[in-house]
């Protein structure tokens, strides 16, 4: 596929890296020289400097030529002239922009071919909102996915010592849950995959990747861990777009929250926007701050502000004086690897979570939903089976039938959109059935997209 990608920020950077190892011809646009220089120096991709929604810049890329326009600049306005223009002027088929702003995002009706001519509008901000939500909702896990419109949930746990299933093997886990569909998809051990097969023995530290339906797993998670109580208070740092937004989702729970905005401003305008939440003018960094808002009551302390610095030392700083758990936002993915080793319980990278979104989009065949793991190394896809045993790879086939690429597994199958079904050898996939697969290498995703293409018998 031939994109045309605009911004060579985090997210620009990161998305060139992921589609250039997919084989995708890539032309990245910005006005940052250096950066751009850096990028040739590592990807075999195409740059050009100039403004992103200036036509002759486009022009000089080849948008006329392209497949697809990925927008993702710093600025709103650049990325919705600049699909604008791709579309009038060039005709680009599909075109994918950044859009932060609440103001726009609030007014869907604007994106239209004959209003701003966006296809897919992706917010980074309320998708970080979002992941946070399920982490804060399933206490004892590090990533919690949902499928097929949330019947369907995968979630990372790290097994501990005290978990019932630590010690034991993998099939024991249906005598433990006799009435809960579950399915291991994947086990990393000391870093590394391994393949889970029933006689796997699960390993203190061992991290696993755990598919069930989403009412059952915090039985699922009990079984490798002591369960933590849910979470009731929660303290965030920072009032921006992601702080207000996580706020203004928990204060409509059970959910006891406190923000903390250096802002006078902002801290003002969240006092008048937010109705159930306590607003905090002051730094989130102040020792005597923290502690004179009872830090060590605190279920969880969130560091959501733009600054990496400010957001690590901070949830260092409420760990030590207390907080159960502490989550920071880190931009930087330098960073992750420091904050993960440090005494930070979660860390969360908006790249990862955006990318996965735009890479739902990119994708052959009919995938519902992409998600990275573990910093961008392994994925985990949503995709449509179509066709019959004439014209798909996979219709019609057992699991054991489909030849599955190393290190891909399928994780649950959603059938008439109600219908849950962990695989086992003999089962069958049938046309329209949502598939969930895991690759613990995307190196085989190509190989996968093809699986899944339909001949052209198919209508």
């Amino acid at each position: 596929m031939n994109i045309v990608i605009l911004g060579a920020g985090q997210v620009g950077r990161s998305l060139a890296r992921n589609l250039t190892i997919e084989d995708n011809d890539i032309t990245i646009i910005d006005t940052d020289v250096i950066a751009l220089r850096e990028l040739r120096e590592k990807l075999d991709i195409n740059t050009r400097v100039g403004e992103a929604s200036h036509p002759d810049v486009l022009e000089q890329a080849n948008v006329n030529d392209a497949d697809m326009l990925i927008a993702v600049t710093n600025s709103d306005e650049i990325n919705m002239m600049a699909c604008q223009i791709a579309y009038s002027l060039f005709r680009t088929p599909t075109r994918i922009a950044r859009v932060r702003a609440a103001g726009y995002l609030e007014h869907p009706e604007l994106f239209t071919p004959e209003l701003i001519p966006v296809d897919v509008l992706i917010s980074p901000e309320q998708l970080i909102t979002n992941y946070i939500f399920r982490l804060i909702s399933n206490p004892g896990t590090t990533q919690v996915l949902d499928f097929a419109n949330g019947k369907v949930r995968l979630v990372a746990v790290k097994a501990y010592h005290e978990g019932p299933l630590v010690g034991h093997e993998l099939k024991d886990i249906n005598e433990h849950l006799p009435e809960v569909k579950v399915r291991v998809a994947a086990i990393f051990r000391k870093g590394k995959s391994i393949k889970p097969t029933g006689n796997t023995v699960i390993e203190a530290n061992d991290e696993l990747f755990v598919i069930a339906s989403a009412q059952h797993i915090r039985a699922v998670v009990s079984e490798l861990r002591s369960v933590d109580r849910p979470y009731k208070r929660i303290m965030i740092a920072g009032g921006g777009n992601v702080g207000r937004r996580l706020a203004n989702a928990l204060e409509e729970g059970r959910y006891k929250v406190k923000i903390i905005e250096k802002s006078p401003d902002n801290a003002k305008k969240l006092a008048e926007t937010l109705n159930k939440t306590i607003v905090l003018e002051g730094d989130a960094a102040d020792e005597s701050l923290l502690f004179e808002e009872s830090i060590e009551d605190v279920d969880i302390f969130c560091a959501l502000t733009n600054d990496d610095e400010a957001n690590i030392l901070s949830a260092m700083l409420a760990k030590r004086l207390g907080a159960r758990k502490v989550m920071s936002l880190v931009n930087r993915t330098g960073y992750v690897d420091l904050v993960e080793s440090a005494n930070i319980d979660h860390a969360v990278s908006p790249q990862q979570i955006t990318i996965g979104a735009l890479l739902t989009h990119v994708r052959s065949g009919d995938i519902v939903s992409v998600h990275s793991l573990r910093k961008g190394a392994a994925e985990v896809i949503e995709v449509i089976a179509h066709g019959d045993a004439g014209n798909s790879r996979v219709v019609g086939k057992t699991r054991d039938e489909l030849k599955l690429p190393p290190g891909v597994a399928i994780g649950a199958i959603v059938r008439d959109d109600d219908e849950v079904i962990m695989p086992h050898n003999d089962m069958v996939i049938e046309d329209n059935d949502h598939v969930i697969l895991f690759l613990a290498d995307k190196r085989y995703i190509p190989a996968v997209e093809k699986m899944f293409q339909v001949g052209l018998s198919h209508i």
